[in-house]
């Protein structure tokens, strides 16, 4: 029977969404069952809170389907985006690891579904699972890299430079398996996540196009290089007449 939870009603999760949990594949036999069972998803809707700003942690959350943004708003109310996170992505481990408080908020930017592992079973599998200690150790790796490329690139980059990272981050087989080579993303969506008008993404991802880095396609978009797409901070070429698009906001 559904329970009230801080993130609302929750319910045990389908066989199709524990076969999305792709750190479940990494855990050792003996353990899988007790990881599973513990298990909760939670269906949230747009705009939807998944954990706010210095609510104390209680899960190690994961994006089953959908979309949500991770953010922070300042006192003069300027929102600071610090990462899109769509499906097969877990957020929240190095807050879970010091029992912290979040320092930021999770919002879906479409209906989703987000499942969750109480901390206490998350300690039980990072003392007793070796495959589960690894793969927690990439997620903070990976994400290391990820804070450190995207406080770079603000600093040193343009529109176009910071869409293609955005990009490329969304698409790291790491931290988002479930992505594949395709992602069912509107340009307001990644305008929300990247930090710039619709209007200006919807420049950068024609000029993505031109250079064969991705194909747009109706309702999202295909990568078709990712290490391209990643290196293609590094070396964006000058200004080009752009045409006008607006089938992925269908």
């Amino acid at each position: 029977m559904n329970r009230r939870h801080a993130l609302g009603v929750h319910r045990k999760p389908t066989v199709d969404e524990i076969g999305r949990i792709a750190w479940l594949r990494a855990v050792e036999p003996h353990l899988l069952d007790k990881a599973t069972s513990a298990l909760q998803s939670f269906d949230i809707g747009p705009s939807g809170l998944i954990c706010e700003l210095g609510e104390p942690v209680r899960h190690w959350i994961g994006v089953i389907n959908g979309l949500v943004k991770m953010s922070n708003t300042d006192r003069n109310g300027h929102t600071v985006t610090f990462a899109g996170l769509p499906p097969g992505g877990w957020f929240g481990e190095g807050t879970v690891l010091k029992r912290e408080t979040y320092r930021y908020s999770v919002r879906a930017l479409r209906q989703s579904v987000v499942a969750a592992l109480p901390i206490e079973i998350f300690f039980d599998l990072l003392n007793n699972s070796i495959g589960f200690n690894r793969f927690v150790m990439d997620q903070l790796n990976e994400r290391l890299s990820q804070f450190m490329g995207s406080h770079e690139s603000d600093r040193l980059n343009g529109p176009d430079e910071n869409v293609a990272r955005c990009l490329s981050q969304l698409f790291n087989p790491r931290l988002f398996p479930g992505s594949g080579d395709g992602l069912r993303i509107t340009q307001q969506e990644l305008a929300y996540i990247v930090g710039l008008s619709r209007q200006r993404v919807n420049q950068a991802l024609i000029l993505l196009e031109q250079e064969k880095l991705i194909s747009i396609e109706y309702g999202g978009l295909k990568v078709l290089d990712v290490n391209a797409l990643a290196r293609f901070e590094r070396t964006c070429p000058g200004p080009r007449s752009l045409r006008s698009i607006n089938t992925s906001d269908s």
